[in-house]
């Protein structure tokens, strides 16, 4: 299972320069002050702080516009969200001091709305909950069920699905969504863990970098059949699309608008 995992960055922050010359020590004091202000700037907390060191380097996120990129979700102390190789997610054993997640714990966060996110598995497949309550990852693409809404409140955080019911973990360690009132087993964690090297358009699709519109008809080109080799983009207004980005129905909203074009190839 881990060999799929082997693209995934994770493990404990890593500070260059400890065996650097003294000429260069100057460099490395750059390179550590750099770190704690990319750390500070995100909401973290500076690369010495206990908490931090305890858990490998992984900081804990206090606002939604902290989550992005590489994450894990702690549950208790030092446990986190781990991916199965079936599409489900238990929570893993107790992490020794000092170390960070391993490479099944470690999710990729996307934000699609201003207060909403989805999270892929290291088997790129996106968190859903199912309609029993149970968290799987087998979804391919981004929809209504693979949508999820961080709650701060007091220093505290808790996750709440799609179905209107907050992640946690079983009596079986099995990741599920049951509770509709978030108790001390829904408080969780969301731990990240940034590097200089972040790329902040990294999880934004090539196709949605620019306006709405110009996203509608960069997938428009992407998908439609160009058998008449014209373009068919609808002549509908875009506030419509501003909103579904807003709601997080955007692609929903595109391929609806495509479908009534017939400028799809996958429509029928």
């Amino acid at each position: 299972m881990a060999d799929a995992y082997t693209f995934v960055k994770g493990g404990k922050l890593k500070l260059k320069g400890h065996k650097e010359k003294k000429h260069k020590k100057h460099k490395k004091k750059r390179k550590h002050d750099e770190m704690e202000d990319v750390s500070k700037t995100s909401g973290g907390a500076s690369s010495t702080d206990p908490d931090m060191v305890a858990h490998g380097g992984w900081w804990v996120a206090r606002n939604f516009e902290d989550i992005t990129g590489n994450v894990a979700i702690e549950i208790g102390d030092s446990r986190y969200v781990s991916a199965v190789d079936n599409g489900t997610f238990i929570l893993g054993p107790a992490r020794d001091q000092g170390d960070g997640p391993e490479a099944e714990e470690i999710l990729t966060a996307v934000q699609v709305s201003d207060t909403k996110l989805a999270l892929k598995s290291g088997y790129g497949k996106y968190l859903t909950v199912d309609p029993d309550g149970d968290v799987t990852g087998k979804a391919e693409a981004i929809g209504v069920r693979e949508q999820w809404e961080p709650v701060f409140q007091e220093g505290k955080m808790a996750l709440n699905g799609s179905n209107g019911k907050f992640l946690a973990a079983n009596r079986d360690d099995e990741i599920v969504c049951l509770s509709s009132k978030a108790g001390e087993q829904e408080m969780i964690k969301i731990r990240l863990n940034l590097s200089l090297e972040v790329d902040p358009m990294a999880n934004i699709p090539k196709e949605e970098r620019g306006k709405v519109k110009e996203a509608e008809i960069n997938y428009v080109k992407k998908f439609q059949s160009f058998q008449d080799r014209k373009l068919k983009v609808s002549k509908e207004d875009v506030s419509s699309l501003k909103k579904a980005k807003k709601d997080g129905n955007f692609h929903e909203t595109l391929l609806d608008r495509r479908e009534k074009m017939k400028a799809d190839r996958y429509c029928k």
